[in-house]
């Protein structure tokens, strides 16, 4: 597995999340930067910028990766959506590949000689794209990670029965939820969500579990309102660090691991 350089301290939140989500594709899909070039049409120094969070990559490049990388693209499309909108209210805009520049950065685990390929027409796959992600967002942001690392046994099962009671999740601006944390078959349930693999970004019952076992623990990320900004991404960071995680703020398979306890 490649080991990342840290992303800038400057970057948004938001377009950190879809970075690391991209940087964890590729490193799941065992490819080099070579390889990523011959396979997506996107030149090698484009993927070293994106995956350095220089650039934000077009909706197009993403899709690529997650086909490459054998996962359903939704949910990278959607982290795109939110990630694009933080980037142009910076003032930024979307990359236009440029073979000649080079930044190495990433390192390309495969040693394949570079080869100049000009990125495919994107005009039509844009639209889709866009139509793809919309009716996610429509539909609910809070889905499944398109790759996860391990199922739940039965103390699972038992608690999703429960926590589908609370319905679907709506945000309402100064609710919050109680934190009743209870233990069951050496693992931390506060009865919100099951899950021990959702990578958390948007707001949902996901984050409040994440919210209430991040207090039980010690590390305050605010009141339980299932929304997952910065005061929930600092307590994240701090959990991350003393469990000698990388702090990337982000709540993924190994950091609930950490919550669950």
């Amino acid at each position: 597995m490649s080991r990342w350089r840290p992303l800038p301290d400057s970057l948004d939140d938001r377009v950190r999340q879809l970075v690391v989500q991209l940087r964890r594709l590729k490193d799941r899909s065992g490819l080099g930067l070579s390889s990523l070039e011959s396979k997506t049409g996107y030149s090698r120094s484009s993927w070293e910028r994106y995956l350095n969070g220089k650039a934000l990559p077009p909706r197009q490049a993403v899709e690529e990766l997650a086909r490459v990388g054998g996962v359903e693209p939704t949910r990278l499309l959607v982290l795109h959506e939110v990630a694009e909108a933080a980037w142009r209210e910076r003032g930024g805009t979307a990359d236009v590949p440029a073979p000649s520049e080079s930044a190495p950065d990433v390192p390309a685990p495969d040693g394949e000689p570079s080869t100049a390929s000009a990125p495919r027409s994107r005009s039509l796959l844009i639209g889709i794209c866009a139509a793809v992600a919309l009716g996610a967002l429509l539909v609910g942001l809070l889905i499944a990670a398109p790759w996860r690392d391990g199922g739940g046994g039965a103390a699972e099962t038992r608690h999703g029965a429960a926590g589908s009671s609370h319905g679907t999740f709506a945000y309402r601006p100064g609710k919050t939820y109680p934190c009743p944390v209870k233990r069951e078959n050496g693992r931390a349930y506060a009865g919100y969500s099951t899950t021990r693999t959702a990578i958390l970004s948007q707001p949902g019952w996901d984050v409040v579990e994440a919210q209430c076992l991040l207090r039980h623990l010690g590390f305050d990320p605010g009141g339980a309102d299932g929304v997952y900004g910065e005061n929930t991404t600092r307590a994240v960071k701090r959990l991350q660090k003393k469990a000698g995680l990388p702090t990337d703020g982000i709540v993924g398979p190994h950091t609930w691991q950490v919550l669950r306890g």
